[in-house]
């Protein structure tokens, strides 16, 4: 989480300005990341799934959107692509579930280049990083934006899957919601949890412990998209067969 740092001799209305976004930030985080576990440990489809759904779609937006639009005022490009490539995902995760099955629409065929920006911009990153002192941008090793390139890859590609199938539906489309919003919600933990552990208990610090909210929501969704392809190919009981 980054902070504007605004002149003291700016207007009041400058550092209101500046403390709304940081709190819109800060709540759309933090509810995002309980909406999120909530409809992750929910049963999918249900009301409680659907509803905790719906805030985590809004309270992630709401985060990634302030954190892609204000990082760059501070030189920040991990938090700029990082904000991107996550509202993205939530935004394109949700399209997913809301789009009839079988069918793709403007939204898909214009959201395609955004992972292929948010790759080619890890890829770059990562570069410039290599080659920066103690192999560092702007405190960030460049490992960590070789992880931006490969989700734009992997979701560059599964985009133009789409768009060349004209549409998925069943475990497929499922898999692609769960994914996404899964991926989403490990980055806001991640960011959280592991990049401002100063706002943590000092016993917390460099703990392996802080590890635990940003593994559990990879491992629910490894069991999701096995869960829904196992599901998927059950043979389907015959007319009148009991189920």
């Amino acid at each position: 989480m980054t902070i504007l740092q605004i002149d003291p001799n700016a207007p009041q209305w400058v550092h209101d300005a500046a403390t709304a976004i940081l709190y819109a930030h800060i709540g759309g985080g933090t509810l995002g990341m309980i909406a999120g576990t909530v409809a992750l440990f929910s049963r999918k489809g249900e009301t409680l799934h659907r509803a905790a759904g719906t805030v985590f779609f809004a309270a992630m937006l709401t985060m990634a959107g302030v954190g892609a639009a204000v990082a760059p005022f501070l030189e920040d490009p991990a938090s700029t692509v990082a904000g991107i490539m996550t509202f993205y995902l939530v935004l394109s995760g949700w399209m997913t579930v809301r789009r009839p099955e079988g069918t793709v629409g403007r939204f898909e065929r214009a959201a395609v280049i955004v992972p292929v920006l948010v790759a080619l911009s890890g890829l770059t990153l990562a570069y410039l990083a290599s080659h920066g002192t103690l192999h560092l941008l702007k405190g960030q090793p460049y490992q960590a934006f070789y992880v931006f390139a490969g989700v734009g890859t992997i979701a560059a590609l599964s985009d133009l899957k789409v768009l060349w199938r004209g549409g998925i539906t069943g475990a497929a489309r499922l898999a692609r919601h769960i994914w996404r919003m899964c991926t989403a919600l490990t980055v806001a933990t991640g960011s959280f949890f592991l990049g401002q552990q100063k706002m943590l208990p000092a016993a917390l610090h460099h703990s392996g412990i802080l590890f635990l909210p940003v593994i559990v929501p990879l491992l629910t969704m490894a069991f999701w998209l096995v869960a829904v392809r196992f599901w998927a190919s059950r043979p389907k009981p015959a007319l009148g067969e009991a189920r």
